[in-house]
This record gives C-alpha cells, sequence and structure tokens, in this order.
C-alpha cells in the first residue's frame, strides 16, 4: 500500500561542484539551504541582505549588488531607537548608525565581488504580497513592525514577477552568459496572510517562475521544495510547533533530495570526507591535554591538508584554528 504520493523531481537539473560560486537570497529556507552548502564547503554568499521574502525586493537587491551599490545615511530611518534599512532584515538594526551603514556595506562589497564569478544564482520566493511604503512609493523588504498605516499592502501579479525577472536576467545574463538560476518556492506558509491569501500568493510565485523558465529556457530551473512538503511530506507532523515551519525532520529530507539532485558526484565525495572531519572536531575527549588527543588532533590536521592538496578553493580555515586552538591548550 503506498501512503504518500511522491514528488518527480525536474528531469535535467545541473549539478554543482565545490569549485563553483553560488549566491542565494530569498526567505528564510534559502537561508536554511545556504547555511547547509557552506557547512559542506561550498563557495556561497548568503542572503546578504538578510531574509527577504517577496520577488521585488530580491531583485532590486540583485541590481544593487550588480551595480556596486553603497548605503548612506539617508538610506536609513529610526524607529524605537533603532536605526533600521527598508531594504534589509532586522539583523541589521541597531541603535548605532554606524554600525548598520559598515555592516550593510561591509556585506554588499562582498556580493559585489562575488557577482561577476558566479556559476549558480538560487532564489527562494517566500510570499507575492508586498508592503508599499506610501511616503516613497517604493516595496519594501522589512516594515520592522512600523503601524500598517505607513504601507499599502497588495498582492503582486504574475506579470509584474516576470516583467521585472525578464529585464533583471537579460541584463544579469548579458554580462554573465554561464550563469544558471535555481528558482525555489517557500515552503513556508505565511499564516498571517490567511490561508486562502498564501495559497493564491504561493501560486502567484509558481506561475511566475514557470513563465520565466520558458523565458529562459537554458538558465532558469525550478527545484520543487514546496511541492515536496505540501505534496509528498503532506502531514502536520512534518512542521514545527507554529504550524507554518518545516520540521528539522522535514528540511532534513527536503535538503536530500536536493543534494542528490543538484549535487554532482565528485561533490558528494568531498561532502562525506568534509563530514567526517567534521564529527572528528566534535569529539569530546576525557583527557583533552594528553598526547594521545594531540594526535588525534594531528590525524585532523593531515586529513585537512590533503584534501586541500586535491581541492584548494575548500575553506577548512575555522577547522585549523580549532584544531590550533586545542594544540596549544
Amino acid at each position: 500500500m503506498n501512503l504518500r504520493t511522491p514528488v518527480e523531481l525536474p528531469a535535467g537539473l545541473f549539478r554543482m561542484k565545490h569549485a563553483d560560486h553560488l549566491m542565494l537570497l530569498g526567505s528564510c529556507f534559502a537561508a536554511e539551504m545556504g547555511e547547509r552548502l557552506l557547512n559542506i564547503k561550498f563557495r556561497c554568499n548568503v542572503n546578504p541582505y538578510g531574509v527577504i521574502y517577496n520577488p521585488l525586493s530580491i531583485s532590486v537587491a540583485l541590481r544593487e549588488i550588480e551595480a556596486g551599490k553603497s548605503y548612506g545615511t539617508e538610506e536609513l530611518f529610526l524607529f524605537r531607537e533603532l536605526w533600521h534599512s527598508p531594504m534589509h532584515h532586522g539583523e541589521f538594526s541597531s541603535s548605532d548608525k554606524e554600525k548598520v551603514l559598515e555592516n550593510i556595506n561591509t556585506r554588499l562589497r562582498e556580493a559585489h565581488a562575488a557577482f561577476s564569478q558566479l556559476d549558480y544564482l538560487l532564489l527562494t520566493f517566500g510570499t507575492a504580497w508586498v508592503y508599499e511604503s506610501k511616503e516613497s512609493g517604493r516595496v519594501v523588504s522589512n516594515c520592522h513592525k512600523q503601524p500598517e498605516a505607513k504601507f499599502t499592502r497588495r498582492k503582486l501579479s504574475v506579470d509584474e514577477i516576470v516583467f521585472d525577472y525578464r529585464n533583471l536576467l537579460s541584463d544579469v545574463l548579458l554580462r554573465n552568459p554561464k550563469l544558471k538560476v535555481l528558482f525555489t518556492v517557500s515552503p513556508i506558509r505565511h499564516v498571517r496572510d490567511g490561508l486562502h491569501a498564501n495559497n493564491l500568493s504561493k501560486a502567484t510565485l509558481l506561475l511566475a517562475v514557470e513563465q520565466l523558465q520558458t523565458l529562459f529556457p537554458e538558465h532558469a530551473f525550478y527545484f520543487p521544495a514546496y511541492e515536496l512538503l505540501l505534496d509528498e511530506l503532506r502531514d502536520y507532523r512534518f512542521y514545527a510547533d507554529d504550524m507554518a515551519h518545516p520540521s528539522k525532520l522535514a528540511v532534513d529530507y527536503v535538503w536530500e533530495r536536493f543534494v542528490h539532485s543538484c549535487i554532482s558526484a565528485d561533490a558528494l565525495r568531498i561532502m562525506e570526507e568534509s563530514e567526517n572531519i567534521r564529527k572528528m572536531l566534535s569529539h569530546k575527549p576525557f583527557y583533552p591535554a594528553s598526547e594521545e588527543y594531540k594526535r588525534f588532533l594531528g590525524q585532523i590536521v593531515l586529513k585537512i591538508d590533503q584534501l586541500n592538496g586535491k581541492y584548494p578553493y575548500l575553506d577548512f580555515q575555522k577547522e585549523r584554528e580549532i584544531c590550533r586552538i586545542r594544540l596549544k591548550a
């Protein structure tokens, strides 16, 4: 008896390698996937603006990254004793205006430097509902809990999203014709919008992505993270306590399907070796100062050296520093 509906993954998805350069932007699902890719030593720039939910704000961010924009004090506002950017997540907010600008512009410089080298751009759309500032007329990425009266709330249309991204991708691909773009729609349900409004929003995003795939058949791809949770797992035991976010088990499942669909066989072997190093470092010795444990740490360093000898672009700086500190202890 078959008690689930398997989701068939699209044929012809690309296979990423550790030598590739990646950038991820979008909802907290993009942040989760990006963190996991970093942990397995992929070269990623993840959410340089923090979490962004709507497609228009993601496209603005990409244009600013490509242009090498630098933010100034006039683009921040003070609310509840904190300085905020309407384009950035609250993780950038602070009571220190200069600190906000430093953090924003540092991340922007890093993203701009990486942008021209990108092999893959992974974009996760969270919602088609947007908030427009009545003062500026612009869609904001984050309201920062300001009064709703300051904004006009509306749902983007399919045509509006497609028009914006057709122009954006045409421009980006002209400068970087090798770039592949992987779209996903976040499986996180925006319950605050109401379930019907959430479903309309997700449908809008899915239809827009489908049209973009038709317009850019060699460059635009779709990974069905949304369908894997909603159709294949399809049970509240795969949701967190808020009944909106996927549980860890669900994210693990989607991640597993993503890895085996989009990552090359050689990269899978590197992942396994990197995971072995991580597990060795997580080992808690009974006697940290013993010669036996120092020999064990030496074996870890040797494994890192061997892996870096074959793949010099892998970043094991953090692991090397941990070994150095423990060896000196």
